[in-house]
């Protein structure tokens, strides 16, 4: 079964790779990425920009409204997202490895098979 694993940040984890924390946090996000594709179990995930590159795409009145970026009052974002082919403990327990910066986490949601 697949699962998506969808990395929260906050507004500062960014900030925080790149200072002195930065390499030690790469090398464990590194470290687990390479344990998945070893064994198999990695189908795919990237990093996303920031969230003031973000466009939203909602329905006003029956006709597409954009606007930029997400809410200002959003404490947490979607800063990126691992894809997996292993069981549900399994994907939990992958999440439970990732690195922990500030308050961000990590969503698990198995992916639906059609």
């Amino acid at each position: 079964m697949q699962h998506m694993l969808l990395i929260y940040e906050t507004p500062d984890t960014r900030e925080i790779f790149m200072g002195d924390d930065g390499k030690e946090l790469m090398a464990q996000v590194n470290a687990v990425m390479q344990e998945l594709t070893e064994s198999g179990e990695l189908v795919g995930g990237q990093a996303l920009a920031e969230p003031s590159r973000a466009k939203s795409v909602r329905t006003g009145g029956g006709s597409p409204v954009v606007t930029d970026g997400p809410f200002a009052e959003a404490k947490e974002h979607i800063g990126g997202y691992v894809i997996v082919e292993c069981e549900p403990e399994r994907a939990l327990e992958i999440a439970s490895r990732w690195p922990a910066v500030g308050s961000g986490g990590m969503e698990v949601r198995p992916i639906l098979e059609t």
